[in-house]
């Protein structure tokens, strides 16, 4: 059904191709995945989450070992758009793409998805400027303990702690990471050595929460006592071109105490957003 065109992506376990269907001629990614990968859950989940700011998916074609599946066709991801711009990014384009994630990431919460796994690899870009959340794999429905979750230098506090029960803010605080990311073309916020060094930067940046803002952060179990850095933030200081408005949604984004941190539905209703219109 399928013609492959060109290799576009390739990991451990999975290979992601160009491709076009011989048929309609339209463009695909055709991603081969080892049957004992366990990703028949991604194939499950996807067919349940038809959103435009989530790649649309096609079909399974299951083969010897292996299953392909098929997804709509992005040109690009949000990390190969950053080594594109060279610079800046557009305050409006920052903004769009946040609304977009954060859009894809409330539909998701509202059917009880968790992704897990946010990083600008996984934020797909299509010609329309259409963002759209890819790469389901680590995805789980709500309070499922399980280990080995997002990339270090988007992973919360609470998870560096050692939490195995997540709810939305894990998502959330990924998302934060990325909006940082996105205000300083691509520059991570907290690129962490190992979790050690993650959790260090980030109590410096953020300030480290005591037990009265943070009740059950002694009962983690990988807790233990870090230097106490100053109260004041200073997460403002490394976004220095985002407005203020920016900086407040990014501060609610960036909560230590995952109790604290703002739902996908509250940042919609953001000021931040208040003069935007989507394209």
């Amino acid at each position: 059904e399928y013609e492959k065109l060109e290799k576009i992506g390739e990991g451990t376990y999975r290979t992601v191709f160009k491709a076009e269907n011989r048929e309609t001629h339209e463009m695909v990614a055709l991603k081969w995945v080892r049957l004992d990968d366990n990703d028949e859950g991604e194939t499950c989940l996807l067919k349940e989450l038809k959103h435009k700011n989530i790649v649309r998916f096609h079909d399974v074609l299951h083969g010897n070992k292996k299953l392909t599946l098929v997804f709509e066709f992005c040109y690009q991801d949000l990390k190969k758009y950053f080594d594109s711009c060279n610079g800046d990014l557009d305050p409006e384009i920052v903004k769009s793409f946040l609304f977009q994630l954060v859009k894809g990431l409330g539909f998701c919460h509202s059917r009880n998805v968790l992704h897990r796994d946010l990083k600008p690899q996984n934020l797909l870009i299509n010609r329309n400027g259409e963002l759209k959340l890819a790469d389901f794999g680590l995805s789980r429905a709500f309070g499922i303990p399980i280990s080995g979750v997002v990339t270090l230098w988007n992973r919360p506090p609470d998870v560096l702690f050692g939490a195995k029960l997540y709810s939305t803010s894990i998502d959330m605080w990924s998302a934060g990471c990325i909006f940082a990311e996105l205000v300083n073309a691509g520059q991570p916020l907290c690129p962490g050595n190992d979790v050690d060094d993650q959790l260090k930067r980030i109590l410096w940046l953020l300030g480290a929460p005591t037990e009265e803002q943070w009740p059950s952060m002694p009962k983690l179990p990988d807790y233990k006592p870090y230097p106490m850095y100053p109260a004041t933030t200073f997460l403002v200081y490394v976004v220095p071109k985002l407005n203020a408005t920016g900086k407040d949604l990014l501060q609610n984004l960036l909560k230590c105490n995952p109790v604290q941190c703002i739902s996908a539905e509250e940042a919609l209703q953001h000021p931040y957003f208040s003069d935007f219109c989507l394209p």
